[in-house]
């Protein structure tokens, strides 16, 4: 019984990506060293049953915890002062850092309307979504169109008196850079105001990197510089610990209290909890601990240089490959690559490399950034085998995207799309819209998906999201799969 449910497992699991030999560059992060999942799957099983919901009851996830989060802020620019709390990931720790600004800003001051979070164009959605949620304004403010960087002069200006929060990147995901952290922390501080720095994706890596005694120069990105108040850093990306562990640590305790919730105004027990979450498993903590454990703070510097080395030889060798370009200058471990040939279109590209085994990760149109494909470097796809085979399947993506072409958008499309109201459409419109878009009424996406994301590019972005929820819907139906 117990081998036909899992070989049903196997039978699921193979149609995904897969999530080790670095060919899928993005999502998953592989470490590449032997034993580390082992001792992970042990530690999340030794833990599965405890819940950090109530940490009297188990106080396993305090010692834990407070262990995680004392290596993080020893790495991070920390000291005796710092607090952290530990998450699911990067979205609830961006989730939190902007609720406890928003509890925070609520002090008597004089305000006018919503409070507002600041952040660069290019800032993770998460920071959207964490507005929307807790009912806060966005005010973006545009990057350098050749860096793809902040101006910090154009941060300090569009600070006001409901700015609760101002947010930088270090780096950004879309293109790998890191913000002028520095300047815009101290243009923060020097209006009062609370400044968080996303390095969920290249803290960790960073802070690493930086140690190795060849280490490039690095801007200063962390705890350590005035003004930046908060920061979010993931683990489960190049910690390489299982899904489900991400740290945002604060600049002390009284900061941190702001985005706590405590409950006592009902018949059960006393509630009091620092994430989104009530009940959470603490086998995701178990995993994490266990990984840092093992690799230990040289095992990370290695892995780091490792994924350097990598990320040059293949901004290098992209730059090589005729019709393509990195956006910007990466500085992380994070790549962009876009075309200057009208007639290679990066999504076909996309599709092409997905079709012999690689995962690139299509990155549409937006502002200055043109239509792209991100590659997240990791310590699995950096041996130098896998880069060379890396760079000769792209160029010969390339030449193959160049004979097919780019897809063609309908004109139909266009012309309607000008006339509707995303609010208002019917399921009717919703369906004839996607179907316009390639996708038909079923529950998986197409194999070429380059005319899809083409189609949702050229639509207005208020109707691309009225969209996108009801083309995913359609993958999540209540059927019997067996």
């Amino acid at each position: 019984m117990n081998e036909d449910i899992l070989t049903r497992l196997d039978q699921l699991r193979s149609r995904d990506l897969p999530v080790h030999g670095g060919r899928t560059m993005a999502y998953v992060y592989d470490s590449g060293l032997e034993g580390v999942e082992e001792l992970a799957a042990a530690a999340q099983a030794r833990f599965a049953g405890v819940n950090g919901l109530d940490m009297t009851a188990f106080p396993s996830v305090v010692a834990l915890e407070n262990d995680i989060v004392a290596r993080t802020a020893q790495l991070l620019g920390g000291d005796e002062r710092t607090a952290g709390t530990f998450t699911s990931g990067g979205t609830e720790s961006c989730l939190l850092a902007t609720v406890t600004a928003r509890e925070h800003a609520r002090r008597p001051r004089s305000t006018d309307g919503s409070l507002q979070v600041v952040l660069p164009s290019t800032a993770h959605a998460a920071f959207h979504k964490a507005a929307a949620l807790f009912g806060m304004d966005v005010v973006v403010v545009p990057v350098n169109p050749a860096t793809y960087q902040v101006n910090a002069r154009d941060v300090a200006a569009a600070i006001t008196n409901r700015t609760a929060l101002v947010v930088v990147s270090a780096p950004s995901y879309a293109h790998g850079v890191i913000d002028p952290v520095e300047e815009v922390a101290h243009a923060a501080a020097r209006r009062g105001v609370l400044c968080h720095v996303d390095a969920c994706i290249g803290g960790w890596y960073l802070g690493h990197l930086r140690m190795a005694e060849d280490a490039p120069a690095l801007p200063a990105f962390d705890l350590s510089l005035t003004g930046v108040t908060s920061l979010s850093v993931d683990l489960h990306k190049y910690g390489y610990t299982p899904k489900g562990a991400s740290v945002l640590l604060f600049r002390d305790a009284e900061l941190r209290r702001h985005g706590w919730f405590a409950h006592t105004g009902w018949p059960g027990y006393p509630v009091v909890s620092a994430t989104l979450q009530g009940t959470k498993s603490a086998a995701p903590l178990a995993g994490a601990w266990a990984v840092l454990e093992r690799i230990g703070t040289q095992g990370y510097i290695e892995l780091s240089r490792r994924v350097h080395r990598a990320t040059t030889a293949l901004t290098k060798g992209i730059s090589a490959i005729d019709g393509l370009r990195v956006l910007g200058r990466p500085e992380a471990s994070l790549i962009a690559v876009a075309s200057d040939d009208p007639t290679v279109d990066p999504f076909v590209v996309a599709d092409e490399m997905r079709l012999r085994g690689w995962f690139l990760q299509p990155q549409p149109a937006f502002g200055p950034s043109p239509a792209n494909l991100h590659l997240t470097v990791t310590a699995a796809t950096a041996e130098e085998e896998t880069v060379r085979l890396l760079l000769l399947e792209l160029a010969q993506a390339v030449v193959r995207a160049r004979a097919l072409g780019p897809p063609h958008v309908d004109p139909e499309l266009g012309s309607l799309a000008s006339l509707l109201d995303p609010a208002a459409l019917t399921q009717e419109e919703v369906s004839s819209l996607l179907s316009l878009a390639g996708l038909e009424d079923g529950d998986e996406l197409p194999e070429r998906r380059a005319p899809v994301l083409t189609v949702l590019q050229a639509l207005p972005p208020a109707l691309s999201e009225r969209l996108l929820p009801e083309a995913i819907g359609r993958l999540y139906r209540a059927h019997d799969g067996r």
